[in-house]
């Protein structure tokens, strides 16, 4: 049957362990999460020399996963086969090794834990695999986070340790890492041991340990030019010009998109006084203040038009248009355009 990431590992550290977990699905935290756990924990550390096997999809079939499934356990109640990379079994999606598994899922042997690791790919449910998996086995199926969902996942993943993150911090490493979590993991991880003790995550020791510069990064120069401040946007930009491995420019452009897409829906919105715009901003009401002057600062009609130039960017950056612009050169006519509007009447001519 299907279950949760959260409701598996429950049951794992208390030692609730079930015969086949088949784990699947775009999402690999939570598949490396439970596979893991189970590596770690499942069995004693002397228990694991003879009792613990881990094999990659690409090398085996289904048979021979089966093989090392259907023996007992030496001197130990259990023993765990874990396969990573299941989604490479060479005959996993063939009649014959689809037999060998189902037959396998209906009568498992109960001292062994089997982890099937199947990683950015499902099982068709419809198919007669997927519904025996279904049935006989503790299924997971995961899904990539959507990019509105990150904040509260970094929040309840600082909150599973025991420690605090400002809504500040939250907002630079969702914006920065995005929706990977294994990599939001594993920057929280080192930003943990380089804690004080009651010490909160804010948005220096995000700075300090993330590698995202305090004065020249994506945040500073979006404020840059809701202040209009040109030396301090050609100042970053520059910046970005001498570091572009630590820079790229599709995700800055992605984060602008983001701004002024928000910008434009708060200009539509009926209610645009203070508490209006934080209401709308939900999880971001803390830059109400920044929201509030880049609503005076750019009218509806440039914010469309600055939407329109940043897709321009988009393309040529990607190779579309823009014939052999470098992207320190797209984003500086990116930045022009946003700090020195043309007049919409000349703009048409």
């Amino acid at each position: 049957m299907s279950h949760t990431p959260e409701g598996i590992l429950e049951q794992l550290k208390k030692r609730q362990f079930a015969p086949v977990y088949f784990l699947q699905g775009e999402e690999p935290f939570y598949i490396d999460q439970i596979a893991d756990f189970i590596e770690a924990n499942a069995l004693q550390e002397h228990e694991k020399g003879f009792n613990q096997v881990v094999v990659y999809g690409k090398d085996v079939d289904v048979a021979t996963v089966l093989l090392q499934a259907k023996r007992f356990p030496m001197m130990s109640e259990r023993q765990v086969v874990i396969v990573k990379e299941a989604q490479s079994i060479v005959d996993l999606e063939r009649e014959e090794g689809i037999r060998q598994l189902e037959a396998y899922l209906q009568n498992p042997l109960p001292s062994t834990i089997l982890v099937f690791c199947h990683k950015h790919k499902t099982l068709d449910g419809r198919k007669s695999l997927g519904k025996v998996v279904q049935k006989h086995a503790v299924l997971l199926t995961t899904k990539k986070l959507y990019d509105n969902q990150v904040p509260a996942w970094i929040t309840g993943y600082v909150k599973s340790k025991g420690l605090q993150i400002s809504p500040k911090a939250v907002l630079l490493l969702s914006e920065f890492i995005g929706a990977d979590l294994s990599r939001q993991a594993n920057e929280i991880d080192k930003l943990l041991i380089n804690l004080q003790p009651g010490q909160m995550i804010d948005e220096r020791v995000v700075q300090e340990n993330v590698g995202i510069s305090k004065e020249y990064n994506i945040f500073e120069l979006q404020s840059a030019l809701i202040a209009q401040d040109a030396l301090k946007a050609n100042r970053i930009v520059q910046y970005f010009e001498a570091n572009p491995k630590n820079n790229p420019l599709i995700p800055n452009l992605s984060l602008l998109f983001t701004f002024f897409t928000k910008l434009l829906t708060l200009h539509q919105s009926a209610d645009k006084s203070e508490s209006g715009v934080r209401k709308s901003l939900g999880n971001r009401g803390f830059l109400v203040k920044e929201y509030m002057l880049a609503l005076r600062v750019f009218p509806l009609m440039r914010v469309v038009d600055i939407i329109h130039h940043i897709r321009v960017a988009d393309l040529q950056v990607k190779g579309i248009t823009g014939g052999d612009m470098s992207e320190s050169e797209i984003l500086k006519e990116l930045v022009f355009k946003i700090l020195h509007p043309v007049p919409r009447i000349l703009a048409s001519h």
